[in-house]
């Protein structure tokens, strides 16, 4: 467990299983130079060893008479990986680096959405909880049509994020699809500073929760903090006869955090092992003391992804808990941020991750033990039928332990 503890350490965005290295680089460094330091990490780190079918040194050389400028070498390499067909390996130049350091500090400044790839479309994964884009009625697996009237046809994470972040005040515009809706939904919304809050205990909707039963809800796995806080909230109630954990709407973050939290949960138990492009296999596993051995029940959905399928799936494969819910994002991949000169960076994909089972869910998911799926109906009447179902659930499963 150490070895893998030593490659998560720390540095995310909210959507990603993030590992960090800082590499040291000679003081003088032209754009060149930063092409072929891209390149060289690619050759050596991305998990596919075929490059997407392709001959990697076909690129080495490929716009040595081109690049004379950063900004030249930052579109060269935007071109180079895209040949790689993989969403999550780009390269951040140092506006976006910027961007993506502060959101480890638990602050945002924009409307407060976690975006991704699928299926080359360009949609929400989920809204950060309590932001303008939630305020406004942004839904996990809203696709985004256009941005401020600009198409996102062919649009790559990155700059999508650039044209929705803005300083607080200002205006974005966003037209949305949204499944069952026949006609795209406009969407006017004030970006503001957002904060990252990692758990709450505060239900949606108001709902109520038994007094013999602690709901923990996990908004992100992004703050370096996840873990404390989740466990002060845990040993504080660890005397409750069951706990649901939501991880609905929960994008994901730093791997360690799920490992650590699923360590308060699992007694010498696998979380999750991690295969890197040479095949070689390292397992997480919980300590053999964990804060509570109680029922526990995990609620999920479309918008849980990435840590949020890695503490969901084991606890689902070790029996620990009942997952209840819709099946969720599918996002079992890896990705290494490695910091380059003058601020920029690059974040590769170095492994796949496997659930105790040996599931790969990447573009799957995870099936919930039990289905309940949440109607906007059921939005709109502040109806939580998926809680509701969660409550029913670990009550029968408190009465079976006594």
């Amino acid at each position: 467990m150490k070895s893998i503890f030593k490659k998560i350490l720390l540095l995310v965005i909210a959507m990603f299983s993030l590992t960090f290295t800082n590499t040291l680089y000679a003081d003088e460094f032209n754009p060149c130079d930063l092409y072929d330091t891209v390149w060289k990490l690619i050759n050596n780190k991305f998990v596919d060893r075929t490059d997407n079918g392709q001959d990697w040194t076909k690129w080495r050389h490929k716009y040595d008479d081109k690049i004379k400028t950063n900004e030249d070498a930052y579109l060269a390499i935007d071109t180079m990986l895209a040949s790689l067909d993989d969403p999550y390996t780009r390269f951040l130049d140092p506006k976006e680096f910027a961007d993506e350091t502060t959101s480890i500090k638990g602050s945002l400044k924009g409307i407060g959405t976690q975006i991704a790839i699928k299926d080359g479309k360009l949609v929400v994964i989920a809204p950060i909880e309590n932001s303008p884009a939630e305020r406004a009625g942004i839904l996990a697996d809203d696709e985004i049509l256009e941005i401020n009237g600009e198409s996102t046809k062919g649009i790559s994470i990155d700059k999508a994020a650039e044209k929705i972040r803005g300083e607080k005040g200002t205006t974005v515009n966003l037209l949305i699809k949204r499944k069952n809706v026949e006609e795209p939904i406009t969407f006017n919304i004030v970006r503001d500073e957002v904060e990252v809050k990692a758990v709450s205990v505060n239900p949606p909707q108001k709902t109520y929760i038994p007094n013999n039963i602690q709901y923990i809800r996990l908004n992100s796995f992004i703050s370096k903090n996840a873990g404390s806080e989740f466990g002060t909230i845990l040993q504080k109630n660890k005397f409750k006869d069951g706990f649901i954990i939501d991880l609905r709407s929960n994008p994901g973050g730093l791997l360690s955090n799920a490992i650590v939290i699923g360590d308060m949960l699992l007694s010498g138990n696998v979380i999750v092992s991690t295969v890197d492009r040479d095949g070689y296999k390292d397992t997480a596993r919980a300590n053999c003391a964990c804060i509570t051995n109680k029922p526990i029940v995990v609620l999920v959905n479309k918008g849980s992804a990435s840590a949020s399928e890695i503490l969901s799936g084991a606890l689902k494969d070790n029996g620990r808990a009942t997952i209840v819910g819709t099946q969720t994002f599918g996002k079992g991949v890896v990705q290494e941020i490695n910091k380059l000169p003058e601020g920029s960076g690059v974040n590769i994909t170095i492994q796949r991750y496997l659930t105790p089972n040996g599931n790969n869910i990447h573009k799957k998911g995870i099936t919930p033990d039990v289905i309940v799926e949440l109607t906007e109906q059921n939005i709109k009447d502040k109806n939580d039928v998926q809680l509701k179902k969660a409550i029913e659930i670990l009550n029968q499963k408190i009465q079976a332990c006594r």
